[in-house]
């Protein structure tokens, strides 16, 4: 099949934007407490979604979970020497959506009213997988589910363990990803890399333990074989240059959290060495709001953020400084857990 067959192009004159032609190819998954509903003119796109949300744990928030729908199109390619034109415009449309896009546009528009969004992928942007997995297609996804939900969403890494959740929080670059990859050696449960969305009444959080993106440098610190497992995994690069393997953690013996985790604490990874033996030190409660707004910026503008923080000066909050070797951050993070479980 080859890239204009697997597109569908609409009768222009009776249905101009295409809200009346079915799209060949869907799937649908249960991820960040909703049921999500795909459908697109392409199977790759479509495999994209597979390969983000396939084998994930079932997390659900409420009972019935709300439900979404994300349409993904593919526009048709550009024709040889089209480029002494201008593209033509091509009309879109999903649920509550309207619009136009030219062939080597991409665009992702939401509605959260509607729990919908469009989402708008060129043939040149598609040869780039990785990057319109996560900067079209999961940006959707999250900011979806936490409109939708009223989540308050998180640039930061959970692990847990029995159902209870620690939240990793960090600038790029501090580690978050170094010090998770320890925890699963150790066993504990793993729920998202970067991106966590608590729901602040009962702060449980949900996220997406698909990949750990992982710094060579990073390897180490790891037995050969583990290290060995992960050289296998394929090599991404961020829009800063950085590049990283990206590890399925379906694949293997690793932990997904099951189900959303209750956050029991905050720790926030810091640069400084820590004292011998002493590696957690306590975030006095009239530090924690501005240690938590000035760390999340973003979540801290949202209508949601007072809820949550006022939940989160309710529980505990430590700095994680560094050791000799991340797997003591690890092992410090579940001492914490195990405590935390037994007091609740």
């Amino acid at each position: 099949m080859t890239p204009q067959q697997a597109i569908m192009v609409p009768d222009l004159s009776s249905d101009p934007f295409g809200e009346l032609s079915p799209q060949p190819f869907e799937t649908e998954v249960q991820v960040l407490g909703g049921r999500f509903y795909f459908e697109s003119n392409s199977r790759r796109l479509l495999r994209l979604v597979d390969a983000a949300y396939a084998g994930l744990p079932a997390h659900r928030l409420s009972r019935p979970g709300p439900k979404f729908r994300v349409k993904l199109a593919l526009t048709l390619p550009l024709r040889s020497g089209s480029r002494a034109k201008p593209p033509r415009l091509s009309m879109l449309s999903a649920t509550g959506l309207l619009g136009g896009s030219t062939a080597d546009s991409n665009f992702v528009l939401i509605c959260a009213a509607e729990r919908s969004a469009l989402v708008v992928v060129s043939p040149q942007m598609l040869r780039h997988g990785y990057n319109t997995r996560y900067e079209l297609i999961e940006f959707a996804v999250f900011t979806l589910a936490a409109r939708a939900q009223k989540l308050v969403s998180l640039h930061a890494a959970c692990v847990g363990h029995a159902g209870r959740g620690v939240l990793l929080m960090g600038p790029s670059g501090a580690g978050k990803s170094t010090v998770a990859l320890q925890c699963l050696s150790l066993g504990l449960d793993f729920l998202s890399e970067d991106a966590v969305f608590v729901e602040p009444k009962t702060m449980r959080a949900t996220g997406c333990a698909n990949f750990l993106h992982v710094r060579a440098d990073s390897l180490r610190w790891l037995e050969r074989t583990d290290a060995a497992t992960i050289l296998k995994s394929p090599m991404i690069q961020r829009r800063s240059g950085v590049k990283k393997f990206e590890v399925n953690l379906r694949q293997g013996s690793y932990r997904l959290a099951s189900s959303p985790l209750e956050i029991v604490a905050i720790v926030f990874l810091s640069a400084q060495s820590a004292a011998p033996g002493v590696l957690l030190r306590r975030v006095r409660k009239s530090e924690l709001r501005a240690h938590l707004t000035a760390d999340q910026a973003y979540a801290a503008s949202r209508p949601e953020w007072p809820s949550f923080a006022k939940r989160a000066a309710s529980i505990d909050a430590f700095e994680l400084c560094r050791g000799l070797h991340p797997r003591e951050a690890a092992e410090a993070l579940q001492t914490l857990l195990r405590i935390q479980t037994r007091l609740r």
